[in-house]
């Protein structure tokens, strides 16, 4: 039996989760979320209108009552502004759980450490589920974790890169680190890079360009639904040790001289 997904104490059903940017429409959106068979599905809190009721909204295309929505915080330079922005999603009633970003410059978009950690500080206390996207680095998931988060998530490239899984050794060492739950987030650039971020031991994995800058997005959403499926079972399965040279795949005992 497959094993769930917990976070908080949240159960998921699906270890693909997926964003929201970069479609061409809500309704192509709508049918990528479908297609993923994602249950989690992160929005900007800066994209997602919740002040104009006449105005046209992401949440009318994505059902709150059959996908969990994660707001996260894309676009917040500071501790500060992240958590206004985790703030404002709350009040609105989009969620208390949320994906926490502090992006240190617009170059490269990684995260600023030590807002990051400030952020998580304030968050926990203030009883949000917080879920921070960070580096590859072990010693701050290990931060993070003694911080209060529920999970981290770190990067497995630069956001949007669609390099794939950049270091997957540290990746390693950071899920041997902490015992928080590790979503790998960013980086994702095709299926295959699915596959090695699960084979890793990911306990799920985040992407959004990968699916929404393809060529067909919803037949992407559809192949990274499979693999992020067949690298969980893989890693369960266990893979057999890399050797330098052949190991006949019959036994030669018995053969006939």
């Amino acid at each position: 039996m497959e094993e769930k997904l917990m976070i908080a104490g949240i159960e998921f059903r699906s270890r693909l989760w997926i964003g929201t940017g970069k479609y061409k429409d809500f309704d192509e959106t709508r049918r990528a979320v479908e297609a993923s068979g994602a249950d989690v599905v992160t929005v900007s809190v800066r994209r997602v209108n919740i002040t104009d009721p006449t105005k046209e909204n992401l949440l009318e295309h994505i059902d709150p009552k059959k996908y969990k929505i994660l707001p996260n915080t894309a676009g917040c330079s500071t501790a500060d502004e992240a958590i206004r922005t985790a703030r404002l999603a709350r009040a609105a009633g989009i969620s208390d759980m949320v994906k926490l970003e502090v992006i240190a410059e617009h170059k490269s978009l990684f995260p600023d450490t030590e807002g990051l950690l400030e952020a998580t500080r304030v968050l926990v206390k203030e009883g949000f589920i917080v879920l921070p996207y960070t580096t590859d680095d072990p010693i701050l998931a290990m931060k993070l974790e003694d911080a209060g988060a529920s999970a981290v998530m770190p990067l497995g490239a630069p956001i949007g890169s669609g390099l794939g899984i950049c270091n997957p050794y540290n990746l390693r060492i950071l899920m041997e680190s902490v015992s928080v739950p590790v979503v790998v987030d960013a980086g994702v650039g095709t299926a295959s890079d699915a596959v090695v971020a699960m084979e890793l031991g990911a306990e799920a994995v985040l992407m959004n360009t990968g699916i929404a800058g393809a060529g067909d997005p919803i037949a992407m959403a559809e192949a990274m639904n499979h693999a992020v499926r067949a690298g969980r079972l893989a890693y369960r399965a266990g893979r057999i040790p890399r050797k330098l040279y052949a190991t006949a795949s019959s036994p030669i005992e018995g053969m006939i001289q």
